[in-house]
């Protein structure tokens, strides 16, 4: 399965994305109204300069407290996004998110975003890849 058939299968709410200037406590508001693990940081709402994810949050709050809270996004979001691209398999998504140990993944076409997917909906994708498999191959050995 591609990422592009995956981006088809979730709703389209569009890519959540707040400003650099946002503070983290309206950061955190947001991921728990929207009920979402992680956000996007750019400027124009396109191009993605960073993501802040629940984890994020948490590890800060955990080393320095609620201080963290007032600070704005970009000194928080992590800047080196790795991205994938509509054409890339759910296979290589997973070993990228694996290997990187993170969730959430911009999906870009050159700079610009055009979707964001998360590990939850590339495994969803891939256990319906197989469970179709599975199908087809039961009506094999049945003769159907």
């Amino acid at each position: 399965m591609l990422v592009h058939q995956i981006l088809k299968a979730k709703s389209d709410d569009g890519v959540v994305t707040i400003a650099p200037e946002t503070t983290v406590g309206a950061a955190t508001e947001l991921l728990s109204s929207r009920r979402i693990g992680a956000v996007i940081i750019s400027s124009d709402g396109k191009t993605p300069e960073g993501i802040l994810s629940e984890r994020d949050i948490v590890r800060e709050l955990g080393r320095r407290g609620t201080a963290c809270l007032s600070e704005t996004v970009d000194t928080m979001m992590t800047r080196d996004l790795i991205g994938c691209a509509r054409e890339d398999s759910a296979d290589a998504v997973l070993t990228k998110m694996t290997d990187g140990r993170f969730r959430h993944m911009p999906v870009l076409e050159g700079t610009e975003m055009v979707g964001l997917i998360s590990i939850g909906d590339v495994v969803k994708a891939r256990l319906s890849e197989l469970a179709m498999e599975k199908q087809a191959l039961e009506g094999m050995i049945m003769g159907h």
